[in-house]
């Protein structure tokens, strides 16, 4: 038994030496194949174009925008209240209406108020006719020797018809006082705007003295204002702006793009306020489609400046790196990284002060793989893209000048006509014909120096079919 098991152990050991010498010998020649591999795959990687989206540098005027929130305000708001007490007889309004300086909007019993007015004018009658029977006496006296009327008695007429005359005028103050309370019975609006919820019903008893006695708050929303804030860094911004004209300012959708009116500044406050570093600014819109309505919260920007026939880029394609601020520029099929300098950055445009050139063509999609030098693919363009692992690309011999002729006028192709193809033909088929039938449709639109391109290539075309016919290989 027990040599049985001594010959078992030292196969075992024999097996475990064989197996590690095998592992020890073919594994770093598996490797080395493994690494060639896969190093050639990333060679035919790097090698292969970048697909990217561009955009053109161009010269454009630019608009200087500072931002800020706050919330719509009417531009006039009253409270109607009664000014003196009644019974409310009818509500001639509705809620919601717009209405109109001096339009009624409710009638309070005016009983007691015309009886007043009656009264008042009564006593001016009575006056009258007493002042005028005064003045007749004191014509009459008047009239009379010194010898048959005494002095006093005419000073005293005098008196009289003196004092008749005052309360003629007190009784024409009567009047006017008595006919205004009468018209406060009739309640009208005091200003142009929209009513609001109605605060009291036909019927119930109102007094001029009680506050809480409303009928109708109206506010003027045709035009509307906004109160909204700019940090004090701006302030003076918006003064060197307004010193130079009328400064526009739009209100926004909450979205931030929307623009919903469009008015002017009409008012900065004259103080920062302290506990939040920024100051209330008040401006004023038109508000025709009544888009604004107090209380609303909304997004303002101010126009400070117009930056005139500045360059500048999609805002997609300024790129960030440990270098500073910079983007690819296309030229003949190749990326070039420049570093640039921005100005002004919005959401949907950049302004570059250094390092691009209206009309460079800029890379704004397809950063992965990109690097400085790299060959791209513009949208349209056919891709040449070398033949992988286990697929035949086209056979073209170094030694065959035909051959070598003809990667040379690819190159040129896509050379001069690439632009071209983004401009004109940018859904065209990618199949060669197609490209050159979309090119040839646009011929009087194309760039000189992909016309001069084409009319090679046909002419190299020509003279191939002839050499064909003359060789007995050309195709009927």
């Amino acid at each position: 038994m027990k040599p049985l098991l001594k010959r078992l152990l030292s196969l075992l050991i024999v097996v475990g030496a064989t197996g590690t010498a095998v592992y020890v010998v073919l594994m770093p020649q598996m490797q080395n194949q493994l690494g060639m591999g896969a190093g050639k795959r990333g060679k035919m990687a790097g090698d292969l174009p970048v697909p990217v989206a561009v955009g053109n540098a161009q010269l454009s005027d630019v608009p200087v925008y500072l931002n800020g929130v706050g919330t719509a305000r009417a531009r006039n708001t009253v409270t109607v209240r009664p000014q003196v007490d009644g019974r409310i007889m009818s509500i001639k309004f509705r809620e919601g209406q717009d209405v109109k300086k001096g339009d009624v909007l409710a009638l309070i019993d005016p009983a007691t108020y015309q009886a007043a007015l009656d009264q008042a004018i009564a006593k001016k009658a009575l006056d009258e006719a007493q002042l005028g029977n005064a003045q007749r006496d004191l014509e009459r006296y008047s009239r009379l020797s010194n010898l048959s009327v005494a002095e006093k008695t005419l000073d005293t007429q005098k008196a009289l018809v003196a004092q008749l005359t005052a309360q003629l005028k007190q009784d024409d103050a009567a009047i006017a006082s008595a006919r205004t309370t009468l018209e406060y019975t009739t309640i009208v609006s005091p200003i142009d705007g929209r009513t609001g919820i109605r605060l009291v019903d036909e019927g119930n008893i109102v007094r001029g003295a009680d506050a809480s006695s409303a009928i109708v708050t109206i506010t003027e929303v045709r035009p509307i204002a906004a109160i909204f804030t700019l940090p004090q860094q701006q302030l003076g911004q918006v003064n060197a702006a307004a010193a130079a004209g009328p400064v526009k300012v739009d209100v926004l959708d909450a979205d931030g793009r929307t623009v919903l009116d469009t008015g002017m500044l009409q008012v900065v406050d004259n103080q920062v306020d302290q506990s939040t570093g920024t100051v209330r600014m008040k401006a004023e819109f038109p508000n025709a489609d009544l888009k604004l309505w107090p209380g609303q919260f909304v997004n303002v920007r101010v126009l400070i400046d117009t930056l005139k026939q500045v360059v500048v880029i999609p805002t997609p394609a300024v790129q960030r790196g440990p270098n500073g601020t910079f983007t690819y520029v296309v030229s003949e099929d190749k990326a070039s990284l420049r570093l640039i300098t921005v100005g002004l950055q919005t959401e949907n445009l950049a302004v570059i002060t250094k390092g691009v050139s209206p009309q460079d063509i800029v890379v704004t999609s397809g950063f992965a793989r990109l690097k400085d030098g790299a060959r791209v693919i513009l949208p349209g363009q056919p891709a040449d893209r070398p033949a992988g692992p286990g697929k035949k690309g086209p056979s073209v011999s170094t030694t065959d000048p035909a051959g070598q002729g003809k990667s040379d006028g690819q190159s040129n192709f896509r050379t001069a006509c690439g632009g071209d193809l983004a401009k004109l033909c940018p859904n065209v088929e990618r199949n060669r014909e197609a490209i050159r039938a979309c090119l040839q449709s646009h011929k009087d639109a194309l760039s000189p120096a992909c016309r001069n391109v084409l009319s090679d290539s046909g002419t190299r075309k020509s003279r191939e079919a002839d050499a064909g016919r003359n060789d007995g290989t050309a195709t009927p």
